[in-house]
């Protein structure tokens, strides 16, 4: 048999419902648990700066040798001074061709693209011997570098177009701009245009994983006419209950506040005490930090400076979403419930 109760017995049943879903909800937990204290956090943020200089210092320890001149990579279009120590009329001043060649006495074509300047004097070396000298010294000297530049953009102490010189790696041309500003990031950005300019292909390498974790084959070889870039600033990556969720730039001492603004506030319903930052740390090690932006205004807690990579979570108030979203609807003693998403 239908029994009808009376609207404030509905009313509180219903009440006693919502807060019932809400409790569940909200003993579910959302996102990552904390694992570092904020004063902690706040404390190796001051140091970022001195964090900075030491991993600048242990990345140019790992710079190979200093590149000579006898180990740059010859291009068309640089013009070489060729000697023969025993024959003086054999000396000559000579440009690479297109094709990669010069042109020598009693030899002709020549091919020395390519190859390192000391490479080059050997086969010019051998050429001679084969036929002509019994015992020849050759030695070939770059008086004009045409084709072989390379260029390092962004966070560098010393940015610009430098030779290139052969056989070097990421570490050894960043240390041609004596390494990292203190504001630099640590991904590096490596475009290389290749045989196709029209489809040039950029590599991105995380410096950490060759300085600190140790990975040396992401020390890759460097061409000439790459472009290698050091972001002047990092990234910070904002998710959860904020309007804009997404990657955004890192100001110098931008903090998790104005991170979020960036990311267009908080929805109405995010848990504004409930905030975490995701940190990645030494030796690959994450970290999270508990944020509550209601004791930043309170005056109660410190404000955390945003670092590259972190990544910020706002929560939801799950009570608060579950209670917007529900309608209750009364009429001739019936029940009807409704949902309504909560607006961003």
């Amino acid at each position: 048999m239908l029994r009808h109760y009376p609207k404030t017995f509905v009313r509180h049943v219903c009440l006693a419902v919502i807060v019932g879903l809400a409790a569940g909800l909200v003993a579910c937990g959302g996102g990552p648990k904390a694992t570092m204290r904020l004063e902690d956090a706040i404390s190796q943020t001051s140091a970022s700066q001195q964090e900075a200089k030491d991993f600048n210092d242990r990345l140019l320890t790992m710079v190979g040798p200093a590149p000579q001149p006898q180990d740059y990579v010859i291009s068309e279009g640089d013009l070489l001074q060729v000697t023969v120590f025993e024959a003086e009329e054999l000396k000559r001043e000579v440009r690479v061709g297109d094709r990669g060649t010069i042109i020598l006495p009693l030899l002709g074509a020549v091919q020395v693209k390519g190859m390192t300047t000391r490479e080059a004097a050997q086969k010019v070396e051998n050429a001679y011997r084969a036929k002509y000298l019994q015992d020849p010294h050759v030695d070939i000297f770059v008086k004009e570098y045409q084709g072989g530049k390379i260029t390092l953009l962004g966070a560098l102490k010393n940015p610009g177009t430098y030779n290139y010189f052969g056989r070097q790696r990421l570490l050894d041309v960043l240390a041609l701009g004596q390494g990292l500003s203190d504001k630099a990031g640590r991904t590096v950005q490596i475009r290389r245009t290749g045989d196709n300019p029209q489809q040039p292909t950029t590599f991105l390498i995380d410096l950490d994983e060759i300085v600190v974790a140790g990975n040396s084959e992401l020390n890759i070889p460097i061409q000439r006419g790459d472009v290698i870039y050091v972001p002047d600033m990092g990234r910070v990556f904002v998710d959860g209950a904020v309007k804009k969720p997404g990657n955004y730039g890192v100001r110098p001492a931008m903090t998790v506040q104005e991170a979020i603004v960036e990311a267009g506030g908080f929805t109405s319903t995010a848990d504004e005490g409930n905030i975490k930052v995701v940190r990645k740390m030494p030796e690959g090690k994450r970290e999270v930090i508990q944020v509550s932006i209601n004791d930043l205004r309170a005056g109660s807690a410190p404000e955390l400076q945003v670092k590259d990579r972190d990544l910020i979570f706002v929560e939801t108030n799950k009570l608060e979403a579950l209670i917007y979203g529900l309608k209750l609807n009364f009429f001739t003693g019936l029940v009807g419930f409704g949902y309504t998403p909560p607006p961003q």
